[in-house]
């Protein structure tokens, strides 16, 4: 991110704004509890017209001042990558902002932890275990906290700002499915809302800086770029200082085209100071062209005219003003006039050839240039020949013919920046070269372009070292096929290169190009939301560059598409696929990418459609039906998912994710013999699968054998017995074995390892509470609950103590808490209803038995209690009812405990029941 300091031919741009300036001097001095100073600068105007020069100069009257300072460009394409770029320049500054560095590695590993998590259950993932009565966590929704999701942030993720509110339906049921994969609540928001996480912590640490006497000044340059994704976050850190007030005298400065957004800074309006920025006045200009030593007056006019005042341009034409030929004739293109003084036929078509591509450095001069990467021989179209004056009959060469020699005098050029390692072009000077070209020579104009999109195609297959990396889904390889490009788009520079290749071959040729560049942008977008922005970014200036109208509108939605990363990358495919040039294949690439968005957002009706969709389109491949059977099984509709994973499986009948998935849906649907059957298979093959080792002990457990599942559990310890989840299994085992001084042993060692552990909190507490330690066991619940408010099996747990306490009022409220949380929690309505019975109030207990028994889970031991509570209310009629569904479900015990109540002797049909059920099993049954 650029942060140096103005310098070379940009010294002699420092002239002129001189209002502006002392406006900065005015606000920099000015007493802060008077008004006078803003806390807040926004330079705007037109592109040339001196902004980042003005910026710059900001920047060096602030470090006059012994003040700390950050610049940003449009490299910071979100919240955490700003951050980031502060950290690094204070740092450089020599007042590193250490805390608020290592919180971003944190987010970073978090990140990354969040996205491999996606395919739920794999080998590789730490996940958390089920928490006892509690669902297992979904990995869509796990999806749905990427902040790059999420960088948003990305990722915006990404860069920009999100809303995780919008991330999932149910915000609660996300953050409690986040708490118990991650743990750490810090960790949870983090991903939830990173620019929420981090930067309280940069409030702190600038505080903890300016507390030493030292200023803070910011400043974020090409904000037209970065303020959709910047402009929320600003507003919260400077405006309704959310994050906590800003140190006194800090002074950020934006710069950009427009004027600030009036939807974000309406209500702030005195708190920001507009500063619009208009082309030179002619006694600036003048000024400025005195500092560049032009007097001559019949040349000042000339380029006063020429100029309209633009300080770039002003620059530029007075650098040539010394020429032997004097200014460009004002008849001349506005090229010709840019560079008529330079005489130097290579230097002329390194500058005009050299506007070709969107960042340059010294080998990409070499290509754009046609020069022979292995030599100095220039191609038959030579860049010369496309610019008047230039060419073989031109004057001999003034300087220095290299690459190397080229490319240092094009850097020394005043409408040349430099950032990240490249130049780039001014995009006032370069608009009007790219014209010229692409209007002169349509044919060399489509050669220079291909020949720049076929090296960076050969330098992103050099980042390859010629084998393509795992993508996200490395746990599908065995049914994964769509190609190794994939996992490519994860490689930075592998990336970059091939962005800018699609730009080249769009320039070159615009339709032909246009469905290869579709079929990327649906890769990019599977990558991430900050992927997608980038690759829509170039098919925007590919479409301006190239004047052509369909181009720049399809770049323009794409990047409309791309501003609300809390969305990821839907709306943008949406985009795809309504475009006529996406052939079958990007098609259904492209709902596979929107498919797993969806289900990452909750959304898991869309989702479904899309697979489907996908597959009716010829898609039928095994990784298209696992990922439809896991959206099944995450969305908790089981046989669904099973009859999708015995399509994957009668294809591909070693993918063990699938062998996996499946036993846990046999499982969740009480087939346990099935289940334990799919998870030995899968532990066969991965042996040191911790994820099946957890799920096959609860198995077990189902079955019977907890020696069994203390075995598994204890297997998954060892292999990795420093992951809390880990610990907290076989602690959790040893438990329901009875074991509660080992389980206590155990729960302190994951707490330890993870001292937010909510789960861990939780189930310690029904250790304590076995043993008699009823206000300890309390204490942990309340830990819990502190870390995870959301936890409905903690609340119930507490409730229980509470009614065993005879505290009533208390474990009413908690379980009314639980059911807001989860309405169909069969535990807590039975609970309340039984308080509800105890203090009088049947009819509402009545009312919560009838809810369970509607939810169709723990039905017999509803209706044992429905039927009890009918027989309270002289209602033996409602009892036989219920008696006579336990016949049919199969609970004879249950049916003969409810016929057992004399208040049914004497009716006919009960004793009929009693004598069908004694001849029916001996009386057996219970």
């Amino acid at each position: 991110m650029r942060g140096q300091e103005a310098g070379g031919t940009e010294s002699a741009e420092l002239v002129g704004r001189e209002r502006e300036l002392r406006l900065f001097d005015e606000r920099w001095h000015g007493d802060p509890e008077s008004g006078a100073r803003r806390t807040m600068f926004h330079l705007h105007g037109v592109a040339g017209v001196g902004k980042s020069s003005l910026l710059r100069r900001f920047a060096a009257a602030a470090r006059e001042r012994d003040a700390l300072t950050a610049v940003l460009d449009e490299s910071a394409t979100g919240v955490p990558e700003a951050l980031a770029g502060i950290c690094a320049q204070f740092a450089a500054r020599g007042a590193p902002l250490k805390a608020l560095e290592r919180l971003l590695e944190t987010y970073r590993q978090r990140r990354y932890e969040a996205e491999a998590a996606v395919l739920q259950p794999d080998p590789g993932t730490a996940a958390p275990p089920e928490a006892p009565g509690g669902p297992q966590p979904s990995p869509g929704l796990v999806t749905a906290a990427q902040i790059g999701v999420v960088g948003l942030g990305t990722v915006l993720p990404v860069a920009g700002i999100l809303d995780p509110v919008r991330l999932a339906s149910n915000a609660g049921e996300l953050r409690s499915v986040l708490s118990r994969r991650f743990g750490r609540p810090e960790d949870v928001q983090l991903l939830l809302d990173p620019p929420g996480a981090l930067s309280p912590v940069l409030v702190a640490e600038l505080t903890r800086v300016a507390a030493r006497g030292r200023r803070i000044a910011l400043f974020f340059d090409t904000y037209e770029r970065t303020g959709p994704f910047l402009d929320p976050w600003l507003r919260g850190l400077v405006a309704e200082e959310r994050y906590g007030p800003l140190p006194d005298g800090t002074v950020i400065t934006t710069s950009g085209q427009r004027a600030p957004d009036p939807a974000v800074w309406a209500d702030h309006a005195g708190l920001v100071t507009g500063v619009p920025l208009s082309p030179f006045t002619e006694a600036e200009s003048r000024l400025l062209l005195t500092a560049k030593r032009v007097v001559d007056e019949d040349v000042v006019r000339d380029v006063l005219r020429l100029s309209g005042g633009l300080p770039v341009l002003v620059s530029m034409l007075a650098e040539n003003a010394g020429r032997p030929d004097g200014l460009p004739d004002p008849s001349a293109t506005a090229v010709e006039r840019f560079l008529r003084g330079e005489t130097d036929p290579d230097r002329r078509g390194a500058a005009l050839r050299g506007a070709l591509p969107r960042r340059l450095n010294e080998d990409i001069l070499l290509v754009a240039t046609g020069r022979d990467p292995d030599g100095p021989d220039a191609d038959p179209t030579d860049a010369a020949g496309a610019f008047p004056g230039g060419g073989p009959g031109g004057p001999e060469p003034a300087g220095d013919p290299s690459a190397a020699g080229l490319f240092d005098w094009l850097g020394r050029q005043p409408f040349v920046s430099h950032r990240d390692g490249h130049a780039r072009y001014h995009d006032v000077v370069r608009d009007p070269m790219l014209r010229l070209q692409r209007t002169r020579s349509p044919r060399r104009w489509r050669a220079a372009h291909t020949r720049l999109a076929d090296a960076f195609a050969a330098w992103a297959a050099e980042e390859t070292d010629g084998e393509a990396p795992g993508g996200p889904r490395e746990g599908l390889r065995d049914i994964h096929d769509s190609g190794p490009e994939e996992g490519l788009w994860a490689v930075d520079a592998w990336r970059t290169a091939r962005i800018e290749e699609t730009y080249h071959r769009l320039c070159a040729r615009p339709r032909t190009a246009l469905p290869a560049a579709l079929r990327d942008g649906v890769l990019a977008a599977g990558e991430s939301v900050t992927s997608a922005r980038r690759w829509a970014g170039a098919v925007a200036d590919a479409g301006a560059d190239t004047d052509d109208a369909a181009l720049r509108e399809l770049g323009a939605h794409c990047l409309a598409a791309v501003e609300d990363e809390s969305r990821l990358a839907v709306p943008l495919i949406g985009v795809i696929l309504g475009r006529a040039e996406t052939d079958d294949t990007t098609r259904r690439r492209a709902l596979l990418v929107r498919a797993d968005d969806h289900r990452g957002l909750g959304h898991h009706d869309e989702a479904l459609a899309d697979y489907r969709l996908a597959i009716a389109l010829g898609d039928d491949s095994p990784r298209t039906r696992h990922e439809l059977g896991e959206t099944y099984r995450v969305g908790g509709r089981y046989e669904e998912a099973l009859t999708e994973y015995a399509l994957v499986l009668a294809r591909c009948p070693d993918t063990i994710p699938t062998i996996a998935s499946a036993a846990y849906a046999h499982y969740k649907l009480g087939r346990h013999d099935e289940a334990l059957t799919g998870f030995d298979r899968a532990v066969a093959a991965r042996p040191r699968y911790t994820w099946a080792l957890r799920m096959r002990a609860e198995v077990r457990n189902a079955l019977g054998d907890g020696e069994g599942a203390l075995a598994d559990v204890t297997a998954a310890h060892d292999i990795a017995p420093r992951v809390p989840w880990v610990v907290g299994a076989r602690a959790e085992q040893l438990r329901r074995l009875g074991r509660h001084d080992e389980a206590l042993t155990h729960f302190d060692r994951a707490i330890e390892l993870d001292p937010d552990y909510a789960w861990a909190h939780g189930s310690r507490a029904m250790s304590h509470h076995a043993l008699g330690g009823a206000a300890r066991a309390l204490a942990d619940l309340d830990r819990a609950l502190t870390l995870d408010p959301g936890y409905a099996w903690a609340l119930l747990r507490r409730a229980e103590l509470h009614h065993e306490q005879g505290d009533a009022g208390a474990a009413l409220a908690d379980l009314d808490r639980t059911l807001d949380i989860s309405p169909r929690y069969v535990g807590a309505l039975l609970l309340r209803a039984e308080i509800h019975r105890e203090r009088g109030d049947t009819d509402t207990a009545l009312a919560d038995l009838d809810r369970a028994v509607a939810t169709g889970h723990a039905e017999a031991a509803s209706l044992v209690r429905r039927a009890r509570l009918h027989l309270d209310r002289d209602d033996p009629a409602g009892a036989l009812g219920d008696v006579r569904r336990l016949v049919a479900l199969g609970d004879t015990a249950g049916a003969r405990a409810v016929l057992a109540d004399p208040a049914l002797d004497a009716i006919p049909e009960a004793r009929a029941l009693v004598h069908g059920l004694t001849g029916a099993d001996g009386g057996s049954g219970a």
